[in-house]
């Protein structure tokens, strides 16, 4: 049973209707309602199809926000062989929100850095949401500077609403960590490679996808605050969340057009939730395509190519 967002309903009412029917095929009913269980998965696929190619930037949002879209852990559990993860910034803490470590992909050395919501109220609980706070961004700096040591390439995998905004976090410096986690990535003399499979939200995100290959799942969003946080900044209303998501471009294909992102990664009809076998093996294509483009390139033209990527952002001459 999938869990429904709210301009779902349609679909939901169908397919409600076909699990109901398939109870009385089950139940050894006399009666034969195979025809209509496949008219009406025929109207469901159809409803699903439709709704989904004219989402609004809003309803990305919900669809990148879904609870059973596949998680960074997901993603490492099916792609990366042997992976060993380092904990701990070796200042303050462990940050549960950030996943880092190294292991194999395709049989060869790959560190990877990943930000974890969680699944369930344990693990959301745990992982703070995939909000990290400044030892998560710092435990990031060390993992790239031990790849960049090794000469092996990294892989980020991003999925935050924000870096956390506790006022802990504020204490320790959590601008500073974000900004020292941006120039890192800018710094490092290895091919690295960013994936948006869910939100990206703010600084958070782009601590970990200054990258020379940014790709982008085709219903995620990328902006520079949550379409609720800048609707309380303009309106002091977050319900007008909607109005600040269509106003801020942040879906894939408006990003792409803006040259922010490298590729978009098609995602199932119905989101990634709903064949996230598929949307991750796609994933794991385009990241192999884009780490053999990169791989060849000495250090200095990687840092080089993603200076001028971001510095070229937003130029128009």
């Amino acid at each position: 049973m999938h869990n429904y967002l709210d301009f779902e309903k349609p679909v939901a009412d169908l397919e409600s209707q076909i699990i109901a029917l398939k109870g009385i095929g089950a139940g050894g009913e006399s009666v034969d309602v195979s025809e209509e269980i496949n008219r009406l998965e025929t109207r469901s696929r159809d409803a699903l199809a439709d709704l989904y190619r004219k989402l609004t930037p809003w309803q990305k949002t919900q669809v990148a926000r879904h609870p059973d879209r596949p998680h960074c852990v997901d993603y490492l559990n099916a792609l990366v062989s042997d992976f060993t993860p380092l904990a701990g910034d070796r200042y303050f803490a462990e940050d549960h929100a950030v996943i880092a470590g190294f292991g194999r992909f395709d049989g060869q050395s790959i560190a990877v850095i990943g930000q974890e919501k969680g699944s369930d109220t344990q693990t959301r609980l745990k992982h703070n949401f995939g909000m990290a706070r400044p030892e998560g961004y710092r435990k990031a700096v060390r993992i790239m500077k031990l790849a960049e040591r090794f000469g092996i390439p990294l892989l980020t995998l991003v999925d935050t609403a924000g870096a956390y905004p506790g006022i802990g976090a504020e204490e320790r410096g959590q601008a500073e960590a974000i900004a020292r986690s941006t120039q890192t990535c800018l710094d490092l003399k290895i091919p690295l490679v960013s994936v948006v499979i869910g939100e990206g939200g703010s600084g958070g995100a782009i601590a970990i996808a200054t990258a020379n290959k940014v790709l982008m799942l085709e219903h995620a969003v990328y902006s520079v605050i949550s379409p609720e946080a800048g609707a309380s900044i303009l309106w002091r209303d977050a319900t007008r969340a909607r109005d600040v998501a269509q106003a801020m471009k942040m879906t894939a294909q408006d990003l792409k057009g803006f040259g922010i992102i490298d590729e978009i990664i098609p995602e199932p009809v119905g989101g990634a939730h709903r064949d996230s076998e598929k949307v991750i093996a796609d994933t794991a294509d385009r990241v192999r395509v884009a780490l053999g483009e990169l791989v060849p390139h000495d250090g200095e033209t990687l840092c080089r190519q993603r200076r001028e990527k971001f510095l070229a952002i937003g130029r128009t001459l």
